[in-house]
């Protein structure tokens, strides 16, 4: 679950880039795709990451399902029932559960239950007994349901940052995922009230729902607490960076323990090397032949004489 909201958050971030790649690659799929996938790549975001969950449970939910509903075998007694394993339970396990009751209603019934089957408890059940306790279960279930449905659709709403075209797979999908949190509970009322949905299973959906609100509120305020230091420290970042930069026109400061650049050492090299041999200086940008032809005209005459 951390890992399916931290895929969430990120696909925020890179939400604006997403939707400049759909613009500048709307006539080419295949260059969009691949944009994409390497966006996503480079920001650790897995389209899969939100799935994963959901196609986990799926597969359990299905075999507890079928485990559940093979405790009570049609056409036999609970006797008979109890002397038989189920899966991985043995006899004394299979009698414990057929003997478990949640306020009188057995575990393995369902509303819809035939009374042959109820009478195989080993005791008398009346069905009023397992819709009093089915009932209530089934709409809590329904409930919790709606609710993290609904968490979860909120979430994904936050990471789109443009409305889908009309039409569109995206415009689609979009639609559907409003009625996800409709879909769902309805589906757990009309499997409850119609369908072979035990007492267990409906214990077992309304826990897990209940406990999928209580990490969504914990781990959403952890990860908003984690977003709000970033954010802190990106800011006291700029905030250095912008105290530290050179303003405009001003000469960048002089790193400790470096010497001082002169007006000679700006000039070139010319000047700094008659200097250093000791030689006469002269003007900068002045060459040896122009130097030679300022040279007074008595010097000339004395070498003639």
């Amino acid at each position: 679950f951390l890992s399916q909201v931290r895929s969430g958050r990120r696909m925020r971030v890179i939400a604006p880039q997403l939707a400049e790649i759909r613009k500048r690659h709307a006539g080419d799929k295949q260059k969009m795709a691949e944009e994409t996938q390497k966006l996503q790549k480079e920001h650790g975001v897995s389209m899969m990451g939100g799935c994963l969950p959901l196609l986990i449970q799926m597969p359990v939910f299905l075999a507890l399902l079928h485990v559940l509903r093979y405790f009570n075998r049609p056409g036999l007694t609970f006797e008979q029932n109890a002397a038989i394993g189920n899966y991985v339970f043995g006899p004394d396990e299979v009698r414990s559960f057929l003997e478990a009751r949640l306020f009188g209603a057995p575990l393995s019934s369902w509303v819809s239950m035939p009374q042959s089957l109820l009478d195989s408890f080993g005791s008398h059940v009346d069905r009023w007994e397992v819709i009093v306790v089915a009932v209530p279960l089934m709409l809590l279930a329904a409930v919790a349901t709606h609710i993290t449905a609904r968490n979860s659709q909120r979430q994904q709403l936050a990471t789109q940052t443009t409305v889908p075209e009309p039409g569109t797979q995206a415009a689609q999908m979009a639609g559907f995922m409003k009625l996800t949190p409709w879909i769902f509970p309805l589906g757990v009322i009309v499997g409850g009230l119609f369908f072979t949905f035990p007492i267990a299973i409906l214990l077992y959906w309304l826990t897990n729902n209940g406990w999928t609100m209580v990490q969504q509120h914990l781990v959403h305020k952890a990860m908003d607490r984690e977003d709000e230091r970033l954010a802190e420290q990106r800011a006291a970042a700029a905030a250095v960076s912008a105290e530290t930069a050179p303003r405009p026109g001003a000469r960048p400061a002089r790193k400790p323990g470096a010497k001082p650049v002169t007006a000679g050492a700006r000039r070139g090299g010319t000047t700094q090397g008659a200097a250093a041999e000791g030689g006469p200086r002269r003007p900068a940008g002045t060459s040896g032949k122009a130097a030679a032809g300022r040279r007074k005209p008595g010097a000339r005459k004395g070498g003639r004489h």
